[in-house]
């Protein structure tokens, strides 16, 4: 028996995008396990960021499950140069002048760019120009955040959950941006050169 038509829509684990019919992907299991997911060529490197394994690779991660750091940091971005020898442990007098509220969108922002879907937002931007866009921390116990990217056609909103494997995944999204939710809509960043987000912060 011939099957002429497959009704199954795969999607790239990593930024969430249909993927074509024949399109290639990379197979990769998130926790090490028998689990494997789709993962587009484009967001290959992403996943070996989160720390996935590649299937047909020894079953151990090739990074720490601990993402590495950025090299987008507070200081470049307030434009304050580092010293020779800058460790995280010493004290940061920029970070100092921060509010717990502004350190979590700063963080947030740092771990969005490290994800595909910066490249995602570039691509958009190219062709409906600047968005507005707001970096929101979620109430409750977790410290998890909400990016929302709206422009006059459309919106996404992205969930951040800083320490997890996956650290950023695709919310929600729509077409009116009407939509959106008053807490969402004080926009509070602005979108950079090849797509990252940088937070509007008071300098202190």
């Amino acid at each position: 028996m011939r099957v002429t038509n497959v009704d199954v829509d795969r999607q790239c684990a990593v930024c969430e995008r249909t993927l074509l019919l024949g399109e290639r992907t990379v197979r990769f299991t998130p926790n090490g396990g028998e689990d494997y997911v789709d993962v587009c060529p484009l967001c290959r490197e992403a996943a070996l960021e989160y720390g996935w394994v590649k299937e047909g690779s020894p079953l151990t991660p090739t990074v720490p499950i601990e993402r590495r750091k950025s090299r987008w940091s507070l200081a470049a971005f307030l434009g304050t140069p580092r010293a020779p020898g800058h460790t995280a442990a010493r004290p940061d007098p920029v970070r100092a002048g921060l509010s717990e509220s502004d350190l979590a969108i700063v963080e947030a922002a740092d771990i969005f760019n490290a994800s595909a879907y910066r490249r995602t937002l570039a691509g958009i931007a190219k062709s409906l120009g600047a968005p507005s866009i707001s970096i929101v921390p979620l109430s409750g116990v977790n410290s998890d955040l909400v990016v929302t990217v709206s422009w006059d056609i459309s919106w996404y909103q992205y969930r951040v959950m800083p320490g997890s494997a996956q650290p950023v995944r695709l919310e929600e999204r729509g077409l009116d941006p009407s939509e959106l939710e008053r807490s969402f809509v004080s926009w509070n960043a602005s979108l950079g050169e090849d797509g990252r987000i940088v937070p509007d912060l008071a300098r202190s």
